[in-house]
């Protein structure tokens, strides 16, 4: 592991940034929030804890189908067919929300998407699952597996809604962070295009007339830059939320839990995201494109390999900071094996704070490295020898 801290020292010694964590006390029994901008934990009130997502699990439900149809093994147009049997089990009051589908239909991937993140259909998830994978326990190996890519070590799937089943699914509030940045970063126009839905219509009622329902989601409207995510209730874990919204180009994700009421979770959901945004502030530090390092290369045509910042890269601080300072360094496993693609994510930014903790940020390959031959290797050997 190399590690390059000097030569970023002086860009913000002389800065007065802490100025004490901003106080929050959350109605939620649960409550965590980040800042994707920077990697900064905003707030952490029993982020580790072990809970029952309820509807929130139909998020990895949805980013498994995103990356599905991203990898080009699923397309938004194919059609599934709603199994007599499933719409047996999932239809009427007893089977919670609904996206209110009908046996032998045929929906498309689209839409069934639009049932599961808008009206959180408990048989749009299922008809989708089986859809995609033969049957919902088949899929929920998919969803483990992708927990498992993403690192979510204190989450585990046994249904594709969340739907209680003695404990078998379960998340942690930090785990829900990470799966709503994945599929915000990894799969962004899915993203755009399905979370921040008002509203979706679908079905009929018994009259003929259309079902229009609204999306649950608290701070839509309610919040600038609101565009996601999901809502979850159940009897077993209250009401909760995954949130995220975007302003000035700081994107924050919240999740509350444990919440009593549906009018609780709205007033907490929106005065938790509006803390984050209020209370604290970001301190830009490198803009995109900017070379902030450079990293040692092994075995390519050339022994270096400028770090750049793939985004506008800020430090979040809080918003009333008037003293003390940070440490800044970059940080990558090294030297770096070639070939290197240009864009290739290789190093991260890493800024400590006394208030908002350690904040990672990626830096990126500025230019492509190729693998050397005999005689590029033995010239940079001769380099080096030298140098």
């Amino acid at each position: 592991m190399r590690t390059s801290i000097a030569a970023l020292a002086l860009i913000i010694a002389a800065t007065p940034l802490s100025a004490g964590a901003p106080s929050y006390d959350s109605a939620a029994r649960i409550a965590y929030m980040q800042d994707l901008s920077s990697g900064a934990v905003l707030y952490d009130k029993g982020g580790e804890t072990q809970m029952p997502p309820a509807s929130m699990a139909k998020m990895m439900t949805t980013h498994v189908a995103f990356r599905l149809i991203q990898q080009g093994q699923l397309k938004l147009s194919t059609k599934f067919t709603v199994k007599p049997e499933t719409w047996a089990k999932w239809h009427g009051p007893q089977a919670g929300s609904t996206m209110f589908l009908s046996p032998g239909e045929q929906v498309s991937v689209e839409n069934l998407l639009h049932g599961i993140v808008t009206l959180s259909g408990n048989d749009a998830c299922v008809v989708l699952a089986e859809g995609i994978a033969g049957t919902e326990e088949a899929f929920t190996d998919l969803m483990n597996a992708e927990a498992a890519r993403l690192g979510m070590k204190g989450s585990h799937f046994g249904t594709s809604n969340g739907w209680p089943d003695e404990g078998r699914t379960y998340v942690t509030a930090r785990d829900l962070v990470t799966l709503a940045k994945a599929t915000i970063e990894q799969t962004p126009d899915l993203y755009h295009r399905f979370y921040a839905t008002r509203s979706f219509t679908w079905g009929r009622t018994m009259g003929g007339d259309v079902i229009r329902q609204d999306n649950r989601n608290p701070i839509l409207g309610r919040i600038d830059g609101a565009d996601g995510l999901k809502t979850g209730h159940t009897e077993e874990a209250g009401y909760g939320f995954t949130g995220s919204a975007i302003q000035n180009g700081r994107r924050l994700v919240m999740v509350v839990a444990g919440l009593d009421t549906f009018n609780g979770r709205i007033e907490e959901s929106v005065r938790f995201m509006d803390w984050g945004f209020k209370a604290w502030k970001a301190m830009p530090l490198f803009r995109k494109g900017a070379t902030v390092e450079t990293a040692e290369v092994q075995q390519g045509w050339a022994s270096t390999v400028p770090l750049v910042a793939p985004r506008d890269l800020a430090v979040t601080l809080p918003r009333t900071a008037a003293s003390g300072g940070v440490s800044v360094k970059v940080v990558y496993d090294g030297p770096i094996q070639a070939p290197i693609a240009k864009g290739q994510e290789i190093a991260h930014l890493v800024v400590s704070t006394h208030d908002a903790g350690q904040q990672v940020m990626p830096l990126v390959a500025g230019e492509a490295v190729s693998e050397a031959g005999f005689f590029g290797r033995f010239w940079n050997g001769f380099k080096n020898f030298f140098g």
